[in-house]
């Protein structure tokens, strides 16, 4: 039925979010491995496509636990050259597309001359 479905995704879920809270790699480990195979005892499609995931990224969700380091701006300036790249609608040669990246995402600072009358 549907209600037990609806009702094990959403413990699935809070359970998850237990993991964020651990601080030893060992326990977060030991955590994340007991809740995939809670999912894949659960059968649920999308939790065990999840599940396939998290063991493909094992060591780098493990590691934030005593890191905290994630890969949030680094998938920030991706957004930002794609926009770039999406507003050009093309560069001339690839010297200027990196050009644009680099003046983008590279934080650079310009010291204009002061124009004075």
């Amino acid at each position: 039925t549907l209600l037990p479905s609806i009702s094990n995704a959403y413990r699935l879920k809070e359970l998850f979010n237990e993991f964020w809270d651990f601080k030893d790699k060992e326990e977060a480990a030991a955590y994340l491995s007991y809740w995939c195979d809670l999912v894949k005892e659960s059968k649920i499609f999308p939790f065990m496509e999840a599940a396939k995931t998290i063991q493909a990224h094992w060591f780098g969700i493990v590691s934030y636990t005593e890191t905290n380091l994630n890969n949030g701006v680094l998938e920030g300036i991706n957004s930002k050259i794609q926009l770039a790249k999406k507003r050009a609608r093309g560069y001339r040669n690839i010297d200027n597309y990196i050009n644009m990246i680099y003046f983008i995402a590279g934080k650079l600072k310009f010291d204009y001359p002061l124009y004075s009358t």
